[in-house]
Parts: structure tokens; C-alpha cells; sequence
């Protein structure tokens, strides 16, 4: 007599991580948490390809969800931090890279951290997660930070003139459909500019945190938004760089094949036949 095993079902998955913190002192940009997705024709960041679902059996496996931390705000006059990692069973996506403070290059992330003054080079972004950080520019009278890189765009590169110095934009994030409604996520925070008359960057599209325009003036750098994995903002001269943004996991199957087994209080949702899940902390989903 042959046994019958249940057939195996397709999990389609978003996965951010979560972002780089802006630079402090005429800082870069952070950069946006890496970004993959399997879900239906849509890319991953950096450029690259849909990648493949993950297909599970209906045994009561435990399939791991970790939601990474956007990197804490850069308060002092040391190398920003990067976002952590965020995770579904065997899909990570890298968080993203710090920005460049006082003349220092942005770091090495999912996407890459802006540069910061004097001409720091933006960190590299991590292959089909994201792009690079743009670099800083300027001297002692126009510094200014690049923009940090975001998933579907390389951050801009700072712009300085005479006695002014405009931030560079972050790159903008990548928009997806996985939860039935198109949402762009994983924009990289704006770089620093440098004083009155100056521009602080624009985050990226995506949750991407503006840049602060000038020393010690309103607005200061802007957190990344939460479960985005955008990147933080650059903080003018002696002022913060802003913190990252978290990450967040997006599950969606077909509703005959949703176990309603969850750990860690995922939003749920329909669209169609398919159930989606939300996680903005991290748990677990039992197939």
C-alpha cells in the first residue's frame, strides 16, 4: 500500500533588513536595508532577479522570522552603524551600510552608506540586495555628505560650491505589490549639507530619511521609517546622524495551504486566494 504525503506548497517572500545610520558632522547618508523578493515578476534590490519562493511541506516545520534593527542614531564623532540582518529560514538580507562622518567612507552594506565631506567614498552595496553610497564632496567651506544607496538606485554624490554645500540624495527604494498594494520600501537617507543656503539630501523614496541642511538648524536628520529598512539622514557640522530604519518580512501563500500556526503577532491579510503575513517583529510560521 503506498503512504500519501500532502503536497508541497510555495511561500513567495519579502525580506529587508534593516538601516544604515546617517554620519555625523557633515555625514553621508545610510544606507537602505538589502532587499529580496520572490514574489511574482518583481526584483530584488541591487538590480537583481526575482528570486525562487521557498517551497515547504505541511509537517508542522518551524520556519524562523528575524526582523533586523535599523542602526542606532551616530551621536559622536564615530564610524556610523550598520542595520542588522533580517531573516526568514534560509533567505537573509544584509543590513544597511553606515554612513561616512568627518571625511570617512561610507560603509558596506545590503545597500551602501553615503561618503562623507572632503570627497569619502560611498560604501558598496551587496550583489541583488542593493546599490552603492554616492560620495561626499567639498572642502572646509563647502562640505557636504553623499546620499546613502537605496535598492533600486546609487545614492547621490554631495555637491558643493563656494561657500555652500548641498547633500546628496538617497538612492530610492524598489515598490512591491506582495501585500496587494504597490508600496515602495528600502530608500537610502540623505546626506548632509553644510550651512544656511545649503540643502540636507532627500531620503529615497521608500522610507529614506531627509539629510540636515545646515549646523545646528531645523530640521535635523530624519530617522529612516520604521519597517522599511530605510536608511537614516546625514547630521550637519557637530550634529547627529539619524538612526536607520528596522527591517521587515512579508510571507504570502495560498489560503488552502495557510496553516494559521504564527509566533510574534504578524498582521494578517487576504488578497485573492492568497493569505499574507506582516512580520514588523521577529516569530515564526509553521508550515
Amino acid at each position: 500500500m503506498l503512504t500519501e504525503f500532502p503536497p508541497q506548497y510555495a511561500i513567495s517572500y519579502l525580506v529587508i533588513a534593516g538601516g544604515g545610520a546617517g554620519g555625523y558632522n557633515y555625514g553621508g547618508g545610510g544606507g537602505a536595508g538589502g532587499y529580496r523578493s520572490s514574489y511574482a515578476s518583481e526584483s530584488s534590490g541591487g538590480g537583481g532577479s526575482t528570486e525562487t519562493p521557498l517551497t515547504v511541506s505541511p509537517d508542522g516545520s518551524v520556519l524562523t522570522v528575524t526582523i533586523g534593527a535599523g542602526a542606532a542614531a551616530s551621536t559622536t564623532n564615530t564610524t556610523s552603524a550598520d542595520g542588522s540582518n533580517s531573516v526568514f529560514s534560509t533567505i537573509t538580507a544584509t543590513g544597511g551600510g553606515g554612513a561616512g562622518h568627518t571625511g570617512n567612507n561610507g560603509r558596506t552594506g545590503g545597500s551602501g552608506g553615503g561618503g562623507s565631506q572632503s570627497g569619502g567614498s560611498g560604501g558598496s552595496g551587496t550583489s541583488n540586495q542593493g546599490y552603492a553610497g554616492g560620495n561626499g564632496a567639498g572642502s572646509s567651506y563647502s562640505s557636504c555628505g553623499g546620499g546613502g544607496g537605496g535598492a533600486s538606485e546609487v545614492g547621490a554624490v554631495g555637491v558643493a560650491g563656494a561657500s555652500v554645500g548641498n547633500g546628496g540624495d538617497g538612492g530610492d527604494g524598489v515598490q512591491s505589490s506582495i501585500t496587494g498594494t504597490a508600496t515602495y520600501r528600502a530608500g537610502g537617507g540623505g546626506g548632509a549639507g553644510f550651512r544656511t543656503g545649503s540643502t540636507g539630501g532627500d531620503g529615497g523614496l521608500g522610507g529614506g530619511g531627509d539629510g540636515q541642511a545646515a549646523r545646528n538648524t531645523a530640521p535635523y536628520a530624519v530617522a529612516g521609517t520604521a519597517n522599511t529598512g530605510g536608511g537614516g539622514g546625514g547630521g550637519a557640522n557637530d550634529n547627529a546622524g539619524a538612526a536607520g530604519g528596522s527591517g521587515v518580512v512579508i510571507l504570502r501563500m495560498p489560503t488552502a495551504n495557510y496553516s494559521g500556526t504564527t509566533t510574534g503577532s504578524p498582521t494578517v491579510t487576504t488578497d485573492g486566494d492568497d493569505t499574507i503575513l506582516t512580520f514588523t517583529s521577529s516569530g515564526s510560521y509553521t508550515s
